[in-house]
């Protein structure tokens, strides 16, 4: 079919919520399963996949981003059936961004191959540490040993496209043992590189073993074994410094790429492009309405296996104009490249000084934010302090 008939886009999300194991820090919707699980929930997806998808034939899917969970860890014919039910039902861009997040030590050879011939073009690799210490303490189910094995599989598979995930602010973590997993990694001169700051959340072991810490550390009193408050401060700053030296250009607060390979997917994010999220507990926007799916998997499977099936949300919103612009505001200053004053003003008639001049006046005088006439951009420092930013907005 002729995409270029196609003017609208639209990106779409798989949640595949299975893991080997769930890591001691996360969160995420995710936990083990047998194939069996596996099967049931993909059955569903594929049908919530065909019942949603029919509302947009007139869209084209700019990008599709597999992620979880691991969705590496399944086997290789759900992916095949997800991929299959996804161009039987959408116009997919000959030149899409498609990405699938894989874990090292999950992949092989023969898997990444049919990745390749099912048209994904981009692998996401969540290394998080090369320290095999760290990653014990992180309850990862690697070693760096794996993600070396990985990443030879995935190049000897033709990918050239990949993105590591790394973290910092890790329990017993120290500059020197970050700067070596950041030099094992810019080695390869991988396309793109991830860098987050680890984030206490409830529900997780971590939580459980590092609340009080993490709370005397929000309060600025030093504790043993989490980095304090200013070591943060220096390892984002390192990081900064440490991959802009070796030929990353940084495009958003946790990310970096090689000129070119920017997320296209994230960035449709934080741009507020249309996206549809399929699977338990993933989000859409459309129409300027915020959905969020059920979380319950068996309610899900349930629902989607059955005649008749009906789209069922834990949450849906429609956005008032004032939240629509507080959210380009908020997630535009995520990006390093700010926001455009005439986007906005094509968004939503008004020119931006006319809704926050005085937002923006205070921003630039504390030093966050700069205003070049036809973008708005987060200085470094204000990369550093976007919850001051995103308070504003």
């Amino acid at each position: 079919m002729d995409t270029n008939t196609y003017k609208k886009e639209i990106e779409l999300y798989i949640h595949i919520p299975f893991c080997v194991r769930k890591c001691n820090y996360c969160d995420f919707l995710s936990f083990p399963s047998n194939d069996d699980a596996q099967l049931e929930y993909v059955k569903a997806l594929c049908a919530e996949i065909v019942y949603r998808g029919k509302n947009f034939s007139d869209y084209t899917v700019s990008s599709i981003y597999i992620g979880g969970g691991t969705p590496s860890c399944v086997n290789t014919r759900h992916i095949i059936s997800i991929m299959e039910t996804l161009a039987d039902t959408f116009t997919i861009n000959k030149e899409a961004e498609i990405t699938i997040e894989c874990n090292p030590g999950t992949v092989t050879r023969e898997k990444l191959n049919i990745y390749k011939s099912l048209g994904i073009n981009r692998l996401s690799f969540g290394v998080q540490s090369t320290n095999n210490d760290e990653l014990k303490i992180l309850g990862r189910i690697h070693d760096y040993k794996s993600f070396l094995v990985s990443l030879d599989s995935a190049l000897h598979e033709g990918f050239d496209n990949i993105s590591a995930d790394i973290m910092y602010g890790l329990p017993g973590q120290t500059i020197e043992t970050l700067r070596k997993t950041l030099k094992d990694i810019a080695k390869f001169n991988l396309k793109h590189i991830s860098v987050y700051s680890l984030i206490i959340e409830e529900n997780t072991p971590f939580y459980d073993r590092y609340y009080d810490d993490y709370i005397l550390q929000c309060q600025g009193k030093l504790t043993s074994f989490l980095p304090s408050e200013e070591q943060l401060c220096e390892m984002t700053d390192f990081v900064g410094a440490y991959l802009r030296n070796r030929g990353y250009f940084q495009y958003e607060i946790s990310n970096y790429s090689k000129r070119g390979y920017e997320c296209l997917h994230n960035l449709g994010y934080w741009k507020r492009k249309e996206y549809i999220g399929f699977g338990i507990g993933a989000a859409s926007l459309i129409d300027e309405t915020r959905y969020a799916n059920i979380t319950d998997i068996d309610k899900y499977i349930k629902n989607y296996l059955r005649t008749n099936p009906i789209s069922e949300y834990s949450e849906r919103v429609n956005l008032t104009l004032d939240e629509q612009m507080s959210e380009f505001m908020m997630l535009g200053f995520r990006m390093v490249n700010g926001i455009s004053t005439a986007d906005f003003y094509n968004s939503f008639g008004r020119t931006i000084e006319s809704v926050y001049k005085e937002q923006i006046d205070k921003l630039i005088g504390q030093g966050l934010i700069i205003n070049d006439g036809n973008f708005i951009k987060p200085t470094y420092r204000g990369l550093e302090l976007q919850n001051i930013i995103a308070r504003e907005f």
